[in-house]
């Protein structure tokens, strides 16, 4: 899919997709789940996906795995929904994964963030720009976990293949300001899910990644959908709906100083209570203890009937 195009396709609630492994060995992957999830959100309304995503365990998964993964997930939907498969690593890794993922039916690329110690803002745009220049589709690079400054991301923005920016940085003034900066053309995705899309949306973003959503999609249906017809007070009612949860995802968990260990664990339970099989966790992360369990499941029953009331008092 090409930048205009993709950039349209942008314009909405993406869906991230975890990667359902196997309960008795975690070194498989349960690719018939994998697909039958990702058909299940698209029943459910979702359009735009992000296949290999970082809540995919992306960091865990092998090459061979991560173009398998989006394989499955471009041949399940076929061309009803927009994928976009993740690419990141080295350069020629990344190039190679990226152009694997557009033989294997990807609309887009999102290129994960350059995991290096030793950064320099001209080399991160050069290395997005690199990707961008190897595939025939549009690219969208993935913001998070490193300084950023407008300067960078007017460099990074300045390629005609690069289609959007997936914003993951916690800074809604420095984000303001790119925005700003940038062509009119260019999408911008707040990458930190629904509680701060509200905020995000009326700076300039056209669109938001799912954490809630992506086991519940008609929550982050009905926020974009209300985002879009300037209905604040209904969006921020469903972006409260969604903070208790969020919150859970970013805590650290049992013996452990790391932030948002919790978070793919979280999710996956979710997903389980809603009716799908997401399996276990492959190291780095870690299961959720009992005690966090049961707080997951206290939420999403208290997410379901808060959704219930909304509904009832604003159909």
């Amino acid at each position: 899919m090409h930048r205009a195009a993709l950039a349209d396709s942008l314009c909405e609630v993406a869906a991230g997709l975890l990667t359902p492994l196997d309960e008795q060995n975690t070194d498989d992957i349960r690719y018939d789940e994998l697909a039958s999830t990702a058909e299940w959100l698209h029943t459910n309304g979702i359009n735009l996906f992000l296949a290999c995503a970082n809540i995919s365990e992306y960091h865990s998964l092998t090459h061979t795995e991560r173009a398998e993964s989006v394989r499955v997930v471009c041949d399940a939907l076929g061309d009803d929904a927009t994928v976009l498969g993740g690419a990141g690593g080295s350069t020629k890794s990344a190039i190679d994964l990226a152009q694997a993922h557009v033989d294997n039916g990807a609309d887009g690329i999102m290129v994960m963030p350059p995991d290096h110690t030793f950064k320099h803002e001209s080399g991160v745009a050069k290395y997005y720009h690199r990707i961008a220049d190897a595939v025939d589709v549009g690219v969208v690079p993935y913001i998070r976990g490193m300084e950023a400054t407008v300067r960078m991301l007017d460099w990074i923005t300045d390629h005609e293949n690069v289609a959007g920016i997936k914003w993951a940085v916690p800074d809604l003034e420095l984000f303001a300001e790119c925005v700003e900066q940038a062509d009119d053309d260019l999408v911008w995705v707040c990458g930190m899910a629904e509680p701060p899309a509200p905020a995000y949306y009326l700076e300039g973003a056209d669109g938001f990644s799912a954490g809630v959503t992506n086991f519940e999609p008609r929550l982050g249906l009905e926020l974009f959908d209300a985002l879009e017809a300037g209905n604040y007070e209904r969006a921020k009612r469903l972006r409260n709906l969604s903070q208790p949860l969020m919150n859970l995802r970013a805590e650290s968990g049992e013996d452990n100083v790391y932030a948002s260990a919790n978070s793919v664990p979280v999710l996956k339970r979710c997903l389980e209570l809603a009716g799908r099989d997401p399996g276990p966790v492959r190291e780095p992360l870690v299961e959720l203890p009992e005690a966090d369990r049961e707080r997951v499941d206290d939420r999403y029953e208290e997410l379901q009937a808060g959704l219930e009331r909304l509904d009832a008092v604003e159909p």
